[in-house]
């Protein structure tokens, strides 16, 4: 045999077992020794990992981001100040604030001065809530929103009232949207991300158009998808189709192929921490009284999960509070006892403040939690002062779900925060809010382990652990180049991507 492609002269991280080199044929491994090829490289020492695997981001999202107002200041002042700088336009659109940062929220009548008659749309960093200017406030229809608030003399629109102004604006056209993938998909690249998995398209507000399936195809067809997508579908899509619960001609999750695929149906059950719209099973530490809410009925959020088990689709449930928490594991039980299938594999996505009992049945369930270990840095203190100090020794768990027996994925939540695979692990290792305040150090894990979450534990989320995770023969040849290895250092962030592979060839 042949080789396409040979690397050598690295030090070789496989998670697998040791290497002397890396034979590639085609877009898979054949070898991990010298063998013949057509082309060799030598790596001058780096060292090389499996491909980093985003298990929950917003492509999209984040793509379209980059071309919105950067709220992400550091005061309300500076916020203010670049929104009256944006461009001229009908629509001014920003995204990336944190009110813990900037001492509170931006609010209605600012913007009415700053930006006389403009519809002004700035997006919390979280996604779960957002502020707009008198202009859109009055295009919206009066009333009250299920599983969202509208505060009409702020401007401050809470979790599902947000669909409100998606409904002025979306759907973004699909080149748009093309572009956005395109954009996003090369900062993957640079990061070393060569997978990740699309947290919510098609409906609700995270998504950005009923046809955001073709973005993706468009994109592929374009040379435009750099990296391996599997997308989410929101549970707003799926209807009743014969006698199941999914989408036209019965497409649920595992359609696709190696590059573009269908995987779970997100569903939505509550809100975010420092948004104070997580549900909680105590009132939150600095607003007393207030203890977040669901974003449905327990019993139409019960029946949509169970119904969408029962039609063969994996189901990745957002639940950051520990009541959503409650409410999502048991009907992930009930759906299993009602339909039983072999290993559904279902997740909880962020499973923010897990108590011990919820870690131990979440095990006994076979869940997969998808904490992100970035919120530790990025959002950490506004996490802290939310919860206390006593409750945050539950929050964005990693070692207690190591050790009670969990596949643990790596992931990110971007644009939320920042998404290169190399701060998530930094983090989970060290712990450390943006302040310098220690977050939960009894949770901090090795790097080891953070690297088998965004390699790993990513494949495993997505029933994809045959395919991709480790550098093994017969496996996708999907790698990162680093300058450092990040399984002897706690400095991880300080290491650089060299070069990105994906598929057999180095596209960054």
């Amino acid at each position: 045999m042949t080789a396409d492609l040979l690397l050598r002269n690295a030090k070789f991280v496989t998670l697998d077992g040791p290497a002397d080199a890396i034979a590639i044929l085609g877009d898979r491994i054949v070898a991990l020794e010298d063998v013949p090829a057509h082309e060799t490289i030598d790596l001058d020492g780096a060292v090389v990992v499996p491909g980093f695997h985003d298990a929950h981001n917003h492509m999209a999202w984040y793509g379209l981001s980059l071309s919105e107002v950067d709220l992400r200041a550091d005061s309300l002042d500076e916020l203010y100040a670049r929104v009256a700088a944006a461009p001229a336009g009908d629509w001014l659109i920003g995204s990336g604030y944190d009110q813990n940062k900037t001492g509170g929220h931006p609010v209605r009548e600012v913007l009415d001065r700053i930006a006389p008659g403009r519809k002004v749309w700035l997006k919390h960093t979280s996604g779960h809530m957002c502020v707009v200017s008198s202009a859109v406030l009055d295009l919206l229809p009066r009333g009250e929103v299920d599983g969202g608030v509208v505060h009409w003399d702020t401007g401050l629109l809470e979790e599902q009232a947000q669909s409100l102004v998606n409904a002025l604006v979306l759907p973004y056209p699909t080149d748009v949207l093309v572009d956005a993938i395109d954009r996003a998909g090369r900062q993957y690249l640079a990061d070393g991300i060569t997978s990740c998995v699309e947290a919510g398209i098609g409906g609700g507000w995270i998504g950005k158009s009923p046809v955001e399936l073709e973005a993706y195809q468009l994109a592929r067809e374009r040379g435009k998808l750099h990296v391996r997508v599997e997308l989410m579908v929101a549970s707003d899509v799926l209807h009743p189709v014969g006698s199941s619960f999914g989408l036209d001609l019965g497409i649920r999750s595992g359609f696709g192929d190696d590059w573009l695929s269908i995987g779970p149906v997100k569903v939505f059950s509550d809100g975010s921490l420092i948004g104070h719209t997580a549900a909680m099973c105590h009132d939150f530490a600095d607003t007393p009284g207030e203890r977040g809410y669901l974003q449905s009925s327990a019993d139409a959020l019960t029946r949509k999960i169970v119904d969408a088990h029962r039609s063969g689709w994996r189901v990745a449930t957002h639940a950051i509070g520990d009541a959503a928490i409650d409410l999502v594991l048991d009907a992930y039980a009930l759906a299993q006892q009602e339909f039983p299938r072999d290993d559904p594999r279902h997740r909880i996505e962020h499973f923010g403040v897990a108590r011990p009992d919820q870690v131990v049945r979440a095990a006994e369930l076979g869940v997969v939690p998808v904490p992100q270990g970035r919120f530790v840095n990025e959002i950490g203190d506004g996490m802290l002062r939310a919860l206390g100090a006593e409750r945050s020794k539950w929050a964005y768990r990693h070692r207690t779900l190591l050790d009670a027996g969990l596949v643990v994925p790596g992931s990110s939540d971007r644009p939320v925060v920042q998404g290169a695979p190399l701060l998530g692990m930094h983090d989970l290792v060290n712990q450390r809010t943006s302040s310098g305040a220690v977050f939960n150090a009894d949770e901090a894990v090795s790097g080891l382990d953070a690297l088998r979450a965004f390699t790993i534990g990513s494949a495993y989320a997505s029933h994809q652990e045959h395919v991709k995770g480790t550098l093994s023969t017969g496996k996708l040849a999907d790698l990162v180049v680093l300058d450092g290895d990040p399984t002897t250092t706690d400095r991880i962030k300080d290491i650089s991507v060299l070069r990105t592979m994906v598929g057999g060839k180095f596209r960054c």
